[in-house]
């Protein structure tokens, strides 16, 4: 009777020493502590410092969606974007919104569903050119089953979570963005057909250079806003005129501002001011990497657009 009282006053004495918490002696690429956002560690034979992955929980945040910065880097397991040695000093840090998708109920994913397209003025270049400023963008295709319905698969699932917090609910081309996660998570090249404009339904953006998110020195350089009325454009040859740039079907700036350049810049950089949000966006949408070719000149300069933080010029 002794007996079998010390070994249940053992038993029960060990289901009171269960930890209560979740314990992670090593911490690295395939063990983390996500319950201390803080946590460092030094990686093997660098000497250099990281943070966790996952930095705060969302629900820290402040009421309007936004708190203090907090650090995302490394970039997560399923990024297509590893971090190499050379990209570890150039930490990036983004907040996630309070109403991210991936703490919603929602399985995180990669790729988003956009409904609401203009059926003949959107098409996958253009969807890239609105969605790259929120994370690199794999592959875009619009559903056939579903008019007006693209998928557009991006780097990781927090690029998807700010694409949904700046671009859902915004107007382009007199039709309401729906922006929000797929159930899909990677889009598959099948049943591809010819949009309106004659393009093609499908696009892979993978390799192409106009990302802006492919290392995290890149990917520092990007400022995080939501539309705006004012566009910052750079990488414009200086032998450009304001005329120019109005010389597509869009609407035209009613403000023009051109930063100071260094005399030895070989391009220009400056902010376009519009009558209100909606036009910035469809120029946007347009313009952003369009191929400015100049007189004599071997290769054009590829226009970059994104919104300004300056709310007025």
């Amino acid at each position: 009777m002794s007996v079998c009282m010390y070994v249940g006053e053992c038993d029960l004495l060990s289901l009171c020493q269960q930890p209560t918490r979740l314990n992670v002696i090593k911490n690295d690429n395939e063990s983390w502590d996500y319950t201390k956002p803080y946590l460092v560690r030094r990686d093997r034979g660098k000497g250099r410092q990281r943070q966790a992955i996952l930095g705060e929980h969302p629900s820290s945040y402040s009421e309007n969606g936004y708190g203090p910065p907090c650090p995302l880097l490394p970039l997560p397991g399923n990024s297509r974007y590893k971090l190499t040695s050379v990209d570890v000093p150039d930490m990036v840090s983004y907040p996630l919104p309070q109403s991210s998708s991936s703490y919603s109920g929602h399985a995180p994913s990669s790729v988003a569903m956009v409904s609401g397209l203009h059926p003949s003025k959107m098409n996958c270049t253009r969807i890239f050119n609105l969605f790259c400023l929120y994370g690199n963008i794999e592959k875009v295709k619009f559903m056939k089953s579903v008019p007006g319905t693209a998928l557009v698969e991006m780097g990781d699932e927090y690029a998807v979570d700010r694409a949904i917090t700046h671009l859902n609910s915004i107007k382009v081309f007199g039709k309401r963005l729906n922006v929000c996660v797929s159930k899909q998570h990677a889009v598959i090249p099948s049943q591809v057909f010819e949009l309106e404009d004659g393009s093609s339904s499908y696009k892979d953006f993978a390799m192409t250079r106009n990302n802006r998110f492919s290392s995290a020195g890149q990917a520092s350089k990007n400022i995080i806003q939501p539309p705006s009325a004012v566009l910052h454009y750079y990488n414009v040859p200086p032998c450009i005129s304001q005329d120019h740039l109005l010389r597509h079907d869009v609407p035209g700036f009613v403000k023009f501002k051109m930063f100071d350049a260094k005399p030895s810049s070989k391009t220009i950089s400056g902010l376009l001011e519009f009558d209100n949000k909606t036009e910035a966006v469809e120029v946007l949408t347009v313009l952003n990497h369009y191929q400015i070719r100049i007189p004599n000149g071997s290769n054009p300069y590829t226009l970059k657009l994104c919104f300004s933080t300056s709310s007025h010029l």
